[in-house]
């Protein structure tokens, strides 16, 4: 299903659908209480998390020049539910790069809550205006309101497609963090926990074979809303039980950030070997995001020229490692 929906966004297709429509009518009766009860973005309050972070690795002299950090995508990206902006997730993945880098990191969010893929080409064009000063890396999260919203995944993931493809035309390194699992919403009960799951699992397949094959990374969140969340959800969701709280963005930026790192070139050479103790290794594109998005925190890269199976990707298992916490939690404007 995932490699249908990404042909269809590459070949113009627009019919294909999520998780079938057999019961249409329950789900969508479903859907608008489940919203009603979880607020889904109707309180767009973020903290405003811009600025430079790592300002103690400051110094003159070639390579010591802050890295561009910026985020694009829905609320997820921009750090709605938590109250204070050292709790978002730019701010958390921003502080992490600067300890990893020893270079300052600046920060720009364009993300907005609410947003769905079709509002990426808006983003990016925000992002890309200053020719002066692309980004070094970009992360999106992005495919909630997708799904909540019913837009065709066809559509979703050709606009993630695009925006890859000119983020990385630009030379942005790019990080997608896919589709979290939204079967785990306290509020919301069978079967539609039962679609939203399945949809959104298709869904982040498909935009992971969308995003690699543009150049991108892919990171799958699941865990965002996923099993940690469901296991513990008093902690792991914020008071609209909805969107993370400062633990869940905690958790998500753990998996986010050795990709980005990864990406810069920043990432121990060792661990940029496959591991076959932990499953990791090359497999066709369609193969990888569909084991990336059955099991959280799973990285895709693209990894060789097309075969007879299709694209190639390599699949890691990254190991988390808690962001710093010696970092500011407020930036310094730059």
């Amino acid at each position: 299903m995932a490699r249908r929906i990404a042909a269809g966004a590459a070949y113009g297709g627009g019919g294909i659908g999520l998780a079938g429509a057999a019961a249409v009518g329950l789900v969508v009766a479903e859907a608008h209480l489940a919203r009603r009860q979880v607020n889904n973005g109707a309180r767009p309050h973020v903290p405003h998390a811009e600025g430079r972070y790592g300002v103690a690795y400051d110094a003159p002299g070639p390579g010591k020049e802050p890295l561009r950090l910026t985020m694009l995508g829905d609320s997820t990206a921009a750090g709605q539910g938590v109250h204070r902006s050292g709790q978002t997730p730019g701010a958390l993945l921003a502080s992490g790069l600067a300890a990893v880098a020893e270079r300052p990191v600046e920060l720009r969010n364009v993300a907005l809550p609410g947003a769905r893929s079709d509002d990426l080409d808006r983003q990016v064009a925000l992002v890309l205006g200053d020719t002066d000063r692309v980004p070094d890396v970009c992360v999106i999260m992005i495919g909630a309101n997708d799904v909540t919203h019913r837009m065709p995944a066809t559509r979703s993931v050709r606009h993630l497609s695009s925006a890859v493809r000119r983020l990385r035309t630009a030379g942005a390194e790019v990080v997608v963090g896919t589709c979290p699992d939204l079967g785990t919403i306290e509020p919301v009960q069978q079967p539609l926990r039962w679609l939203a799951r399945r949809a959104s699992r298709q869904l982040a397949a498909a935009q992971t074979i969308g995003a690699v094959e543009q150049g991108g990374r892919t990171v799958s969140l699941g865990d965002l809303l996923g099993p940690e969340f469901e296991a513990n959800p008093r902690e792991l969701f914020g008071p609209d039980h909805y969107h993370p709280s400062a633990e869940g963005y905690a958790t998500a930026a753990m998996a986010v950030l050795p990709t980005v790192c990864a990406a810069l070139g920043l990432w121990p050479a060792e661990e940029e070997r496959p591991d076959v103790t932990r499953r990791e290794g090359f497999l066709p594109v369609a193969r990888a995001a569909a084991e990336a998005a059955a099991e959280p925190g799973t990285e895709v890269t693209a990894a060789m020229p097309t075969g007879p199976r299709g694209p190639w990707a390599l699949l890691k298992r990254r190991r988390r490692r808690r962001v710093p916490e010696t970092e500011p939690t407020t930036p310094t404007k730059a």
